[in-house]
């Protein structure tokens, strides 16, 4: 799950530190992808609200930067900061207005010191190579984002004061556990594939619409009964052989299982919103077992994936599908009309 926009504006692939022209002017400054190995070339007007560094070659922060007492948004995004580079921040009192902080895709080793940053609503540390969430105990209890995905950390911890979080990403890390979230009941957006968990526990969450674990180590559904606000639920390459536990997730509209080890499709007979399918790539037998658990969303499914299943290898496969769902848009990977 990506963390934040990208904005496109002033792109120049080919600058390489020449002189940057920019609008006195405006509030906001796009610098992504002029190559710049530094600031020397920029003028940092006192009046920015953003400033957007993504996609440069900086490898320390310009001292500029902490007099910038209107700023609202920076993003460093795929620099070359490391931990040092990045340490002076804690000491920039008249940045503590800044509202959005992006690292993502740097050297960071370690959770950067995010204790001045009193009104924070989206930190993006993504993309590095931190191994531990210590420091985000300091974290200021207004954000609302968080990510830290694709970095090498093995435990949830100090974040539980987070009670505002609507996003929270930590896939692609070591972790095997999901715990300490309990205080997180405004928490929309869970994303944690990629990771070693073997258990689902959402510590009785209820307001989550969007929630992965893919490529995890999970054999069981069983955990999601409370999560009644549910919208889309990831649970590819997993190794789980029953589908249970879904009955309750009424607003479900997007259910992949795919990659897993399911002979049949079962539990799902409730889910009249159901949208997208994806069973793909199991051990499902019956075509007709298919079609009977989903009768009650027969009229709103518009795509639905069970490629690489016995099932698939009938012959009349796609034609008994495109029959018995009407409103069908893609089996596999046939588009229709």
């Amino acid at each position: 799950m990506d963390g934040e926009a990208q904005s496109p504006r002033g792109s120049n692939p080919e600058a390489d530190d020449q002189t940057v022209e920019i609008d006195p002017s405006s509030t906001v400054l796009d610098l992504t992808s002029f190559q710049l190995h530094d600031l020397n070339s920029v003028e940092l007007s006192p009046s920015l609200t953003e400033l957007d560094l993504t996609a440069n070659r900086l490898s320390s922060l310009d001292p500029r930067i902490a007099h910038l007492s209107n700023l609202k948004k920076l993003s460093l995004r795929q620099n070359l900061i490391d931990d040092a580079a990045i340490e002076p921040f804690s000491r920039w009192d008249s940045i503590s207005g800044l509202q959005e902080l992006v690292l993502r895709d740097n050297k960071l080793k370690k959770i950067p010191d995010p204790g001045i940053f009193k009104s924070l609503l989206v930190f993006d540390v993504s993309f590095n190579e931190i191994t531990s969430l210590h420091g985000l105990s300091k974290a200021s209890n207004t954000l609302k984002e968080l990510y830290v995905s694709k970095n090498e950390v093995t435990k949830i911890e100090e974040i539980d004061h987070l009670y505002q979080l609507q996003i929270l990403e930590l896939g692609s890390n070591r972790l095997r556990v999901m715990e300490n979230m309990g205080n997180f009941t405004s928490l929309q957006e869970l994303w944690m594939g990629r990771n070693r968990i073997k258990v689902v526990n959402l510590c009785g969450l209820k307001c989550i619409k969007k929630l992965s674990l893919q490529s995890n180590r999970l054999t069981s559904m069983k955990g999601f009964e409370e999560c009644v606000a549910l919208e889309e639920l990831y649970l590819s390459h997993n190794g789980i052989a029953k589908m249970e536990g879904l009955s309750t997730l009424a607003n479900l509209h997007v259910l992949d299982v795919s990659s897993n080890k399911l002979t049949s499709v079962d539990d799902i007979q409730n889910l009249t919103q159901l949208e997208d399918l994806w069973l793909n790539d199991n051990q499902i037998e019956s075509l007709k077992g298919v079609a009977e658990a989903v009768i009650s969303s027969r009229e709103k499914l518009t795509t639905i994936y069970l490629e690489n299943n016995p099932c698939a290898k009938s012959t009349n496969y796609t034609a008994f599908l495109r029959e018995f769902f009407p409103n069908i848009e893609q089996i596999d990977s046939n588009v229709f009309a």
